[in-house]
């Protein structure tokens, strides 16, 4: 695929949602490759498929090892705000042959895998904090 036929593939992602931001699905992107990396390793070197719920643990990590305290700050500002957006750009992504999927995979998958402050704020709070609240 050439340069301007994948950028005309991203527009038109883009262009039909504009809930996320360009940065998102990019990010989303990058944070499957590093959760096949994280599998394969598990896997003895094999890759494989990775479901819903692997992907949106590894996007959890992913966030936390990249923007850390930013984190939540990050994914609001690209219109992140719960799991199932995860899932929303994964299914763009999908529907314009940038990721692949099996007959298993659903957009169901990405629903109320974790809560965002939980996931993304605090790992970051003082416990001491955390035990007074």
């Amino acid at each position: 695929m050439s340069e301007s036929t994948a950028e005309t593939i991203w527009e038109t992602v883009i262009s039909k949602d504009t809930r996320y931001s360009r940065d998102a699905y990019f990010f989303v992107r990058e944070a499957l490759d590093f959760t096949q990396e994280h599998i394969k390793k598990e896997n003895g070197g094999k890759p494989r498929h990775v479901s819903g719920q692997e992907l949106l643990e590894g996007i959890r990590l992913f966030t936390l090892q990249q923007f850390g305290p930013m984190a939540r700050t990050v994914l609001d500002e690209w219109g992140i705000r719960r799991c199932e957006d995860f899932g929303e750009i994964v299914f763009n992504m999908v529907e314009h042959k940038i990721l692949s999927k099996t007959d298993k995979d659903s957009r169901e998958d990405f629903k109320g895998g974790y809560d965002f402050r939980d996931a993304f704020e605090k790992p970051f709070i003082p416990s001491a904090r955390l035990v007074q609240n």
